[in-house]
């Protein structure tokens, strides 16, 4: 029987990007309009805060240690003990957009992508209508160098692997839909973009559904939350809908497994409660993270970056 449980009470504005470390068993992640990153043991005890200049769109581990994280202005890399940040590339440099999310494939290279401020309304933080963008999606190896992979997306949200690492997924939340790519696991490019589930197509119960962050699990299905309709979609490689989990708020924001036996489900939530309507309301949970039991899958351990 499926069972969500509160594992974080609502301590962000926006949590995003949960990863769990299968080596210290610890789960990370961000609060992307708050700025911070966070650490909790795997009680979800013990939780570590460490501020950052700006808007944060992701966290990744790295193999020699701290992480990789996603600011407005660049990737950098940030040490925990020191809190020191280090830019590595700004792949982007432009006041038009910035680093949203990202995820480190199979062999140990991070893609990530970017966001259309033209998306947002400035008075009320919020996004605007359907316009085309020259935002990108950007592989980051580990010489630290850098390369652009896909070009005109909106919104970079929910990139992640097959288990064999010859598909990448990624959403474009404000396209409404959920694509697959061929990925050359020797190159790190990209090829055979197609739509694989079309949220524009399957608005959820409110009508407002939209894909933002995802997870594969280890029978090579994926897992993505809609967010503002209160869902987790299961789809099956074939892009079958496989099962659709109602969740305890109507803002979850993305999705990765954890626990000693990758068999949790943690589930990260928005709490902004000065959406304009007609975007739903939450109660006091909203912001805050869960962990999904009994889903009877487990999850594929995340790589850290290689570099």
């Amino acid at each position: 029987m499926t069972r969500f449980d509160l594992f974080i009470p609502p301590v962000t504005e926006l949590a995003e990007s949960p990863v769990w470390d299968v080596d210290e068993q610890r789960l990370y992640w961000v609060d992307s309009t708050g700025g911070a990153l966070y650490r909790a043991d795997g009680a979800g005890g013990n939780i570590q805060i460490w501020k950052m200049p700006g808007m944060v769109g992701a966290i990744s581990l790295r193999a020699a240690g701290g992480a990789l994280v996603t600011l407005d202005d660049g990737v950098y890399t940030f040490d925990f003990d020191s809190s020191e940040l280090v830019k590595l590339v700004d792949p982007e440099p432009s006041a038009a957009s910035r680093l949203n999310d990202g995820k480190v494939d199979r062999q140990g290279r991070f893609v990530t992508g970017t966001m259309s401020y033209a998306l947002i309304d400035p008075s009320t933080n919020w996004l605007v209508g359907k316009i085309e963008t020259g935002c990108s999606l950007y592989r980051l190896d580990p010489d630290l160098s850098a390369a652009e992979i896909h070009p005109n997306i909106g919104i970079t949200n929910g990139p992640c692997f097959s288990p064999d690492g010859t598909t990448m997924y990624c959403s474009d939340s404000w396209a409404e839909e959920i694509y697959a790519f061929d990925y050359d696991t020797t190159t790190g490019a990209l090829s055979n973009q197609r739509v694989f589930a079309s949220y524009a197509k399957d608005k959820g119960v409110t009508g407002l559904a939209q894909p933002d962050g995802a997870t594969v699990d280890a029978e090579g299905y994926l897992w993505s939350v809609a967010v503002y309709a209160g869902e987790i979609r299961r789809y099956a490689p074939d892009g079958t809908l496989d099962r659709r989990i109602q969740t305890p708020t109507m803002k979850p924001t993305s999705v990765t497994f954890g626990g000693p036996d990758l068999d949790v489900l943690f589930v990260t939530t928005m709490a902004n409660p000065d959406l304009p309507v007609p975007y739903p309301k939450d109660g006091p949970l909203a912001g805050g993270i869960f962990a999904v039991r009994g889903l009877g899958v487990t999850g594929v351990p995340q790589r850290r970056f290689a570099g």
